[in-house]
C-alpha cells in the first residue's frame, strides 16, 4: 500500500463514508451534508450505493437480496458498492481501469444469471421464467433518462479539492477497512460517519417515511413496503459491527451520532473541513417542522425601484403586514403546531410587516440585507448608465461581484451560516419559524433547503406579498407557496435587465465615493492617497462626480471622490448611515447629502397620490405613523431621520 500522499490545506480530497442500518437516517444525513458544503462553496458529490444496486438489478428487489447469509446476494452487492467506489477515485482523477471493468464485468454477467420477481415482491427468480415482469437497467448504459454514469458522476470534478459522501450501511469492520485502505492509498482523506438510533419510535417513524419516499417502493403498497424493509432491516442486523473507537488501531476518524445528535462521539478528526461538518452534525435534527419565509412588506424603495436604504413600508406594504398574521395563524392551526417565532432582520421593513403578527419576534443582524455599498440609493438603470461595465461584470457572475464597500452573494452566503446552523439545531416539536427577511437573503436560505447551484441563486424569485413554507423531508423539501392579494410592485430583474444600452464613458464603480457633507470628516486623501486625479470634465463624469467644495487639488484621492448625486442624497434623507467596510475605510462613517431631496420627494408623493389612495384608507392610514419602529436604533441607520422624509412617511 502506498503512503498517503500530502494534500494542501486549499487542495484537500475528502470523502465522508456513512455507517449505519438502514432507517436510521443516513441519506438523509448525507445529502444534509452535501447540501450545507456546496452551498458555502465546496465542491460536493454523493455517491449512493442504493442508486447503483437499483440501477444494476432495479428498485424493485426483494428483502432477500439483503440477506447476509447468501452468499451470491452478498457478492453482487459488494461488486456494486466498489463500483460505487471506483467513481469516487475517478471523481477525484484517480483512474483505476482494471479494478473498474472487472466489477462492472462481474455485475454484468450476474444480471445475465439472475432476476429478480418485481411484481410478487417476493423470492429470485431463474432468468428463463418469461411470464414475470422482469426490470433491468444496466450501469454505464444510457438505456433511461435517469442514467446514473452520465449524470451523477463528473470524472476528474473533484481532482483539485473537494468532498465525495459515500452513502451506504457499510456495516462490517472488513467492508470498513477495504475502503479505508483503498482511498488513503491514493492521499484522499477519509472521515466515517455512524448513525445509531435506539428510540424504536424514531426508527418507525423513518419507515414511514422511506415507504412514502423512498424510490425502492414506488408504486408499492404502504403496509407490504413495510413490512419488506422491516424484514430488509433484520437481515442486515444479523451482521452489524458498530464503529468503536479502536478499530483500525484506533487511528480511524469517525462521528458516532447516536439517537439523531442526543449523543455524538468524536474520534481522530482532523483539520479545518473535518471539524466543520462535525459541527454542523452536531446541530442536525429530524424533528418535523414548518419553516416559513417572506420578504418584508413593499416598502418605499421598491416603489423608487432603488437598492438598499432602510426605507420604511409602503400603504401596501402596511396592508400586506396587516393581513400577514391571518395566514400564519390559519398555517399555524392546520398543522397542529403549538408555538411559532418570527425572525427579522434590525431593518425597518422587515420589522414594521411583523409588527402585527402575536408571536415572539427576534431580530437578526445577520439577516440585513445584501449591502450594495456605493450603489445604495440607485436604481438599476441609473447603474447601468453611470457604471456599464460593472454591471456587465455583476451579471457574467452576479453571485462572486462584490460591490465596492459592499458584498457579494457569497459574502451574504458566508453571513448566513449561523443564521442556516440555528435553523439546522431548532428541534422543538410543533414550534415552527417564520422569516421575514429580504430577496437576497432568502434566496440564499431558499436555495439551501432547495439545494440550488451558485449560478441559480441569484436569480431565484421571491416575490413580495407571498409567503413560502418549507418541509424537510429524508429525500426532499416539500414546497408550498402562498400569494396574499395585495398588490405590490415586482423587483425581480432578470439576467441582462434593464435592455437600454448604456452610452459614453462612464466612471467605474471603484472610482465612486460615498459623499462627505461636513469638512470636520477626516480628509480622504489622508485615507487613500494617489497621485494622479480623474478628470471632473470628461464627457459623463462631470455630472456624476463635481467636485466638493471646489477642492479638488492633485492631493485629493481620486477613487473616493464624493458624491452629491440625487440617489446618494435620497439614502441619506431616509436615514441609512453607511460605514464604508474596504480596508482602508474600516470604522469610517460617512453620511450622504443632497440638496435635490424635495425633488425626490415631489416625485414619490406624486407616485402615491397616484396609485397609494385606495391602498392607504384600507390600510387606516390617517396622518400618524401605525407601524411599528425598532425596539432599538439599527446599526445602519441614522440616530433620527430627516425631518422632511419623517413627515413624508406620517401621509
Amino acid at each position: 500500500m502506498h503512503s498517503p500522499a500530502i494534500i494542501p490545506q486549499h487542495n484537500i480530497r475528502l470523502v465522508v463514508v456513512l455507517v449505519g442500518l438502514p432507517a436510521r437516517g443516513k441519506t438523509y444525513i448525507s445529502r444534509k451534508i452535501a447540501r450545507y458544503l456546496a452551498w458555502l462553496g465546496y465542491v460536493t458529490r454523493i455517491f449512493n450505493v442504493g442508486n447503483y444496486r437499483r440501477d444494476a438489478f432495479g428498485a424493485s428487489v426483494p428483502h432477500e437480496f439483503f440477506n447476509p447469509t447468501n452468499e451470491e446476494f452478498s457478492k453482487r452487492r459488494f461488486e456494486v458498492a466498489l463500483m460505487a467506489l471506483d467513481d469516487v477515485l475517478r471523481w477525484f482523477g484517480v483512474d483505476e481501469p482494471h479494478s473498474e471493468s472487472d466489477s462492472r464485468e462481474r455485475v454484468s454477467q450476474a444480471m445475465a444469471s439472475l432476476s429478480l420477481d418485481t411484481k410478487n415482491h417476493g423470492k429470485p427468480q431463474p432468468a428463463f421464467l418469461k411470464n414475470k415482469p422482469v426490470v433491468f437497467r444496466g450501469i454505464g448504459i444510457a438505456t433511461s433518462t435517469s442514467d446514473l454514469r452520465a449524470n451523477a458522476t463528473s470524472p476528474g470534478e473533484g481532482a483539485h479539492g473537494g468532498v465525495a459522501v459515500y452513502d451506504a450501511t457499510n456495516s462490517t469492520k472488513e467492508r470498513r477497512k477495504i475502503i479505508l485502505d483503498k482511498l488513503t492509498s491514493h492521499g484522499i482523506q477519509v472521515m466515517f460517519v455512524e448513525s445509531i438510533c435506539e428510540d424504536e419510535d424514531v426508527v418507525l417513524n423513518n419507515i414511514r417515511e422511506v415507504k412514502i419516499s423512498s424510490p425502492d417502493y414506488v408504486g408499492v403498497d404502504p403496509e407490504l413496503a413495510a413490512q419488506d424493509f422491516m424484514q430488509r432491516i433484520k437481515h442486515y442486523e444479523k451482521s452489524y459491527e458498530p464503529i468503536s473507537v479502536d478499530e483500525n488501531g484506533g487511528d480511524m476518524p469517525m462521528v458516532k451520532l447516536v439517537n439523531v445528535g442526543s449523543q455524538v462521539i468524536v474520534n481522530k478528526i482532523q483539520g479545518y473541513l473535518q471539524s466543520r461538518i462535525v459541527y454542523f452534525l452536531m446541530n442536525l435534527n429530524i424533528t418535523p417542522r414548518h419553516i416559513y419565509f417572506s420578504r418584508h412588506g413593499e416598502s418605499m424603495y421598491n416603489v423608487e425601484g432603488k437598492l438598499g436604504g432602510d426605507s420604511d413600508l409602503s400603504p401596501r406594504g402596511r396592508l400586506f403586514a396587516k393581513k400577514l398574521p391571518d395566514l400564519i395563524v390559519e398555517q399555524i392551526k392546520k398543522n397542529n403546531d403549538q408555538k411559532l417565532t418570527v425572525w427579522t432582520s434590525t431593518l425597518r421593513r422587515t420589522i414594521q410587516t411583523a409588527e402585527f403578527l402575536p408571536y415572539p419576534q427576534i431580530q437578526w443582524k445577520h439577516l440585513d440585507e445584501l449591502d450594495s455599498g456605493v450603489c445604495d440609493g440607485y436604481t438599476y438603470e441609473e447603474i447601468s448608465q453611470m457604471f456599464p461595465n460593472d454591471f456587465q461584470q455583476r451579471d457574467s457572475d452576479k453571485y462572486n461581484y462584490r460591490y465596492i464597500g459592499g458584498e457579494s452573494y457569497r459574502d451574504l452566503v458566508q453571513r448566513l451560516e449561523p443564521v442556516i446552523m440555528e435553523l439546522e439545531r431548532h428541534h422543538e416539536p410543533g414550534h415552527s419559524l417564520l422569516i421575514i427577511g429580504h430577496q437576497a437573503v432568502l434566496r440564499c436560505i431558499y436555495a439551501y433547503y432547495m439545494n440550488y447551484s451558485h449560478e441559480e441563486l441569484p436569480y431565484l424569485k421571491i416575490p413580495l406579498h407571498s409567503v413560502v413554507k418549507i418541509t424537510p423531508k429524508a429525500y426532499h423539501c416539500v414546497e408550498e407557496r402562498y400569494k396574499l392579494d395585495v398588490p405590490a410592485v415586482n423587483t425581480h430583474r432578470d439576467k441582462g435587465s434593464p435592455s437600454v444600452s448604456p452610452t459614453g464613458p462612464s466612471m467605474p464603480l471603484q472610482d465612486l465615493a460615498i459623499a462627505r457633507p461636513s469638512s470636520s470628516l477626516p480628509q480622504l486623501s489622508s485615507i487613500a492617497p494617489s497621485s494622479t486625479t480623474p478628470n471632473p470634465n470628461s464627457p459623463g463624469v462631470n455630472n456624476v462626480i463635481p467636485k466638493p467644495g471646489g477642492n479638488n487639488g492633485p492631493g485629493q484621492s481620486p477613487l473616493r471622490h464624493a458624491v452629491n448625486s440625487p440617489r446618494v442624497g435620497a439614502s441619506a434623507v431616509n436615514g441609512r448611515r453607511r460605514s464604508i467596510t474596504s480596508p482602508q475605510y474600516m470604522g469610517t462613517h460617512l453620511t450622504a447629502a443632497s440638496s435635490q431631496e424635495t425633488s425626490v420627494v415631489d416625485s414619490v408623493e406624486q407616485f402615491h397620490e397616484e396609485h397609494y389612495e385606495e391602498a392607504s384608507k384600507e390600510a387606516d392610514i390617517d396622518g400618524t405613523t401605525d407601524v411599528a419602529q425598532p425596539a432599538s436604533p439599527s446599526p445602519r441607520s441614522r440616530a433620527s431621520m430627516d425631518q422632511n422624509r419623517k413627515e413624508y412617511f406620517q401621509t
